[in-house]
Parts: C-alpha cells; sequence; structure tokens
C-alpha cells in the first residue's frame, strides 16, 4: 500500500470519529455556549423575562425577552409547568425519540459494524489486490522493464554472435511476423539461454528488453516458491494472465533451475510446492490453453538438471549456448568495455585479449574496471598498459600480499619451489610459456608461475597432461634437491591434489591409459544430484578399481621423475633463476628465458645482478643486495 492510499485511510477514520464524537450528543455541541443553570432559569421565569419554552424530556429550550436563546437542565421539579403558567410563558412539549435525526440515530447504532465490514474490505482488496499488498502471496513478482536510463542493446552485446543471431531472430518475429508467417513458420515458444556464470546470459536478455519494442517481464525463478503451498502455481498463472494481457510481450526468467529441477529429484513424497510450480509452467507453456504471443526466455547455468519435459521442443524450442568467449569475443568485449573508461592510445586490446584465455565476459569487465581503479589509486588522468598488466595479473592471480612477514629461509626455499616448476616448464616442449614467475605471495599462494597458452585450445593432447602433471611436481622436486627429504614442506599440496585430478580424469574420463583403454570409469564423478544418483550403481569391480588407483598413481610418479631429470640436469639453471627470483622478486616468462638461455639480466635492474659466489654449494651464498624500492 503506498502513502496515498494510507493518507486518504487516515482522513476517513478521523472523519468518522468525529462525526461520532458530534453526533453523540448534538445539542450540547450546538447549544454548548447558551446553557444557564436551573436555578438562573427560576430566577428569570419569577422575572418574568422568559416567553417561550421547549421541554423534551429533562431538556429545557427557551428564549428570553430579549431574543436571546438558552438550554437548561431540568430535575424532576414538583410544579413547573404551573409556575411557568402563572408567569405567561408560552409552554410547547416533544417526546425523547426526536431528540435527533433518524439518520444520525442509525448511523452511530450502526458504526461498530460499518466500522468491522470497512476494515474485512481494506484486507480483503489487499489480499487480492496487487503485488504490493500485505497479503498478496498468489501474485506474480514479475516486473516490467521499461528501460530509458542505462537502455541496453545489441551494440552492447560483444563476443557471443552465434547465441546474439539466435535472439535477434525472435526480436524479429515480433517485429514482423508476417515474414516468417507466410511461409508457415510460427513464433517460438520459449528460448533457454545455457552457459558458464559471467557469459552474458543476462545482458542478452536485457539487450532483447531493449531492442524488442514489445512488453518484457523479467523474474527470478526463486521468486515463485516460497513458504506457502500453492503460492509458486497461482504466481506462474497469474503471470501469464499478465502476459494475455500485453500480448505479445516476453518474459524473461533468469536461473530458472530454482524451479525447474527434475521431478522426484526429493526422496519420498514427491507432490512438493517446487514440483507443483514446474507443472503449472508446463501447463502453461504448452497445454490445453495454448497463450500465443507470449514467448518464454529462460536462462541458466545448470542444463543438466532441468526436468527432460521442460526442454523439449514446444516448450523450449531453441537452447542456444552461450559459451565462453574466443580471442576475436574477448577483443570486442574489452571493446565495449574500454568506451567507458579514458585509455591510452598505444593500448593493444588484441594483445591483452591474447593474454586472457578462459575469461568470460564479466571477467573482461572486472579486468578493465580494476585497471581503471588502479589507475585512479595513482592520481593517473588515463588508463595505461601498466594498469592492464597489474589488473591481470589481480585477477588471474590475486592480489599482492606485500606486508605479509616471511623468513629469509621461507623466501629461499619458496624462491627455488617456484624456480623448479619453471625450469621444468620451459624444458619440456609441450607445456604452454611462462607468462610471469613471483615469490611475491598472491591471494593464498607464498608464489606462483603464472602460464599462458599462446592461442585458445578446447582440448589437450596425452603429452600435453604428462608435461602438465611434471611441471606441477617440479616444485617439490626442486625443494628435495635443494634442501633435502627432511626440509621438504607442505607447499607442494596444491600442486600434488592438482597432477592427481589430472592423472585421475586420464585414466577413468578420457580413455588416455593404454593399461585401461579407452573405457569411462567415472560415472560417479560428477557433480551430485539426487534425483539421478540415487538409483545409479558404480560399475567398477574392487580389481578394476585397484588397477586404476595403480594407474593414476603411476602417471602422478611419472611426471615426478620426469621432473627430477629434468632439474638434475638443470641445477645451474635452477641456482640462478632462484636467485634472480629472491633479487627481482618478480619476473616475466621472457626476462626468464634471456636468463637462463643468454645470461641477460632484465632491463634497468643491471645493479641488481646477482653474482655466483659460490656454486659448488647448493645453500651456498645467495648474494643478496638492498631491494631498490621504485
Amino acid at each position: 500500500m503506498n502513502f496515498k492510499n494510507l493518507a486518504m485511510w487516515g482522513i476517513i477514520v478521523l472523519l468518522t470519529i468525529g462525526l461520532y464524537n458530534m453526533f453523540k450528543n448534538p445539542q450540547a455541541s450546538l447549544n454548548k455556549n447558551n446553557n444557564i443553570i436551573f436555578s438562573e432559569f427560576l430566577k428569570e421565569v419569577e422575572n418574568g423575562r422568559v416567553v417561550e419554552v421547549r421541554i423534551q424530556g429533562n431538556n429545557i429550550q427557551g428564549i428570553m425577552s430579549n431574543g436571546k436563546e438558552f438550554t437548561t437542565y431540568s430535575p424532576n421539579y414538583p410544579n413547573l409547568i404551573e409556575k411557568l403558567t402563572e408567569t405567561g410563558v408560552s409552554i410547547s412539549a416533544a417526546p425523547l425519540d426526536e431528540k435527533m435525526p433518524s439518520l444520525f440515530g442509525v448511523l452511530l447504532s450502526w458504526f461498530p459494524m460499518l466500522l468491522l465490514i470497512a476494515v474485512w474490505i481494506f484486507f480483503m482488496r489487499q489480499m487480492q489486490g496487487g503485488k504490493g499488498g500485505a497479503m498478496g502471496f498468489g501474485r506474480s513478482k514479475a516486473k516490467m522493464m521499461n528501460e530509458i536510463k542505462g537502455k541496453v542493446t545489441f551494440n552492447d552485446v560483444a563476443g557471443v554472435e552465434e547465441a546474439k543471431e539466435e535472439v535477434e531472430e525472435v526480436v524479429e518475429f515480433l517485429k514482423d511476423p508476417r515474414k516468417f508467417s507466410r511461409l508457415g513458420g510460427k513464433i517460438p515458444r520459449g528460448c533457454l539461454l545455457v552457459g558458464a556464470p559471467g557469459t552474458g546470459k543476462t545482458l542478452l536478455a536485457r539487450a532483447i528488453a531493449g531492442e524488442a519494442g514489445v512488453p518484457f517481464f523479467t523474474i527470478s525463478g526463486s521468486d515463485f516458491v516460497e513458504m506457502f503451498v500453492g503460492v509458486g502455481a497461482s504466481r506462474v498463472r497469474d503471470m501469464f494472465e499478465q502476459g494475455k494481457k500485453h500480448s505479445p510481450c516476453i518474459i524473461f526468467i533468469d536461473e530458472i533451475d530454482a524451479v525447474g529441477r527434475s521431478r522426484g529429484a526429493g526422496l519420498g513424497g514427491g507432490n512438493d510446492e517446487r514440483e507443483q510450480t514446474l507443472n503449472q509452467l508446463l501447463v502453461e507453456m504448452d497445454g490445453f490453453d495454448t497463450n500465443e504471443g507470449v514467448i518464454i526466455i529462460a536462462a541458466t547455468n545448470r542444463p543438466d538438471v532441468l526436468d527432460p519435459a521442460l526442454l523439449r521442443p514446444g516448450r523450449f524450442d531453441r537452447q542456444v549456448v552461450v559459451s565462453l568467449p574466443d580471442i576475436i569475443g574477448r577483443e570486442k568485449i574489452l571493446k565495449v568495455h574500454a568506451k567507458k573508461i579514458s585509455m591510452a592510445s598505444d593500448i593493444n586490446l588484441r594483445t591483452v585479449a591474447r593474454g586472457t584465455p578462459g575469461f568470460s565476459g564479466a571477467d573482461l569487465a572486472n579486468l578493465v574496471n580494476e585497471a581503471a581503479l588502479l589507475a585512479a589509486r595513482k592520481n593517473k588522468r588515463i588508463v595505461t598498459n601498466h594498469e592492464f598488466e597489474e589488473a591481470k595479473d589481480k585477477v588471474m592471480m590475486g592480489a599482492e600480499r606485500r606486508s605479509m612477514v616471511m623468513t629469509e629461509e621461507e623466501k629461499k626455499l619458496t624462491a627455488y619451489h617456484e624456480a623448479g616448476h619453471a625450469i621444468v616448464t620451459i624444458n619440456e616442449k609441450a607445456a604452454y610459456p611462462i607468462h610471469k614467475a613471483t615469490i611475491i605471495p598472491r591471494g593464498r599462494a607464498l608464489g606462483m608461475v603464472m602460464q599462458l597458452p599462446e592461442k585458445d585450445e578446447v582440448s589437450q593432447t596425452r603429452e600435453q597432461l604428462h608435461a602438465q602433471m611434471a611441471i606441477a611436481m617440479g616444485g617439490r622436486v626442486a625443494e628435495e634437491l635443494i634442501f633435502g627429504d627432511d626440509k621438504v614442506t607442505t607447499g607442494a599440496s596444491s600442486d600434488i591434489e592438482q597432477a592427481t585430478k589430472r592423472a585421475r580424469a586420464m585414466v577413468m574420463r578420457a580413455g588416455l591409459s593404454k593399461e585401461l583403454g579407452p573405457v569411462a570409469y567415472g560415472e560417479n564423478e560428477e557433480e551430485v544430484f539426487l534425483g539421478r544418483s540415487v538409483a545409479r550403481q558404480q560399475n567398477m569391480s574392487e580389481e578394476t578399481a585397484k588397477k586404476v588407483d595403480a594407474e593414476i598413481r603411476k602417471f602422478v610418479e611419472k611426471g615426478y621423475e620426469r621432473a627430477k631429470k629434468v632439474l638434475n640436469e638443470k641445477i645451474d639453471d635452477l641456482h640462478k633463476l632462484a636467485k634472480a627470483l629472491l633479487t627481482y622478486e618478480t619476473l616475466t616468462g621472457s626476462e626468464i628465458e634471456n636468463l637462463i638461455n643468454k645470461n641477460i639480466y632484465p632491463a634497468n635492474k643491471e645493479d641488481l645482478k646477482v653474482e655466483d659466489e659460490d656454486k659448488s654449494s647448493a645453500l651456498g651464498s645467495i648474494g643478496l643486495k638492498p631491494k631498490i624500492v621504485h
């Protein structure tokens, strides 16, 4: 209820109370200032100043000889009539029931009942009224989009050209249906946008709303289901009723997996509130009463859990995959977001796009925003390449934690650990090039070696996977070689976990084990979904499980041995790189290659060049010099 309605009801209540008080004793309110006491009345009668009186019960109204009106209350005074008659007063009388008009009497007698009826009508209107009512449970929460400020069009959507073409056709159908109908084509009932988080599904829907030129309703999947039974189904019905009134229109349901999960997923009674909502949605989309002109567009990043009845043609005729953008798509997305910031003219967005493989549209928007914030923090007027590089490192590796207190021994161990990763990476032919190596703590890691593929890849070879496992074990091997078995730390736990996961995927899913062959053993390894996993059986014997475990172990140990062989052969490079990391803290891929292959130290850092004072001892002097702060 808005303020206007509240004010109106407040005024009505106040007027009612005022009328009640006024009509409760009308004579008192009318003649309040003309009252005289009874003794004074008798005195005036004796003096002959009273000309006329009107007696109504014990109430007396009269007129003085000077024309002044008066009222008084008479007790049961004896011989009052005789006294008035003796003095020549004109007397008239009236019964008590004529004290007030009959209409006012009826209103007063019915006032409590009328008040109760008014309150009851008020609450009933709220229950059946708009969605903002106090008890409007069954009303749809779908909001009609009317974007004027911040309107999104298809020009603002980039990197998902195929998906954009699919939905553009829906918009074109709404604008000119005869173009398709003359060939017998029908408007699609529904369009399901499927893709990873951050790929631009909701943005695409907003662009449809901006381009369609028809009413556009938006609602979240979680808005249907609440604590009351039947509310979700009622809201679905109401939403489609709104759609019919504004036909042709588009209804966008975001995160439809909240209400569209497979039925029977809950153990026990299946007729729960969510299933009722889903059943009503299925009927409204394609049932006996078809909703012509109402197009449903839904978005989800979990299409695997949706009910099959929801996905069939006739309900969702189109399933549009909104995938992660390739290098060309990332460049277009960066251009869209770069328009909103003041950027230096020498920034090559193609280079930035090449250095961000696997980034979604949301990641790229965050990258541009972080670069702008970093530039603003430094009081710069424009965003330069340096800010973009810093922002990319921050997004990919986490924020720097320079304030973290580390001992020299811990720094040395971290440097050799990361140098081990880097040396193995350089010597593995199938490995991705090194982007950056650092011993500055970032995120939850004390240091890291970042690799970037030279091009977008959709699959990986057996050679690449073995190389990645060898790289993952490089840190642990370097710790063992330099510090001994007893000094090995827990810092390699995440590396070991990654190597084991990769080996398990190779054996159980990809069929890359020669021992076990091209057979999938990992049916139960994906995300758990109760409705399907309960009835699924593990189709693997104990003997096969032992073979699988042995093969996983063999793959990981193979990577360990490859890393050990490389580092034993390149021990001098390991020392050189570790000392450089201790001195410079961060080295780029090109700086590492120049240092190892050409013995060229980073530019503008020649004064920090490390001289090998004791190459014979692994734990000898590392030649540290004071770090220059720029």
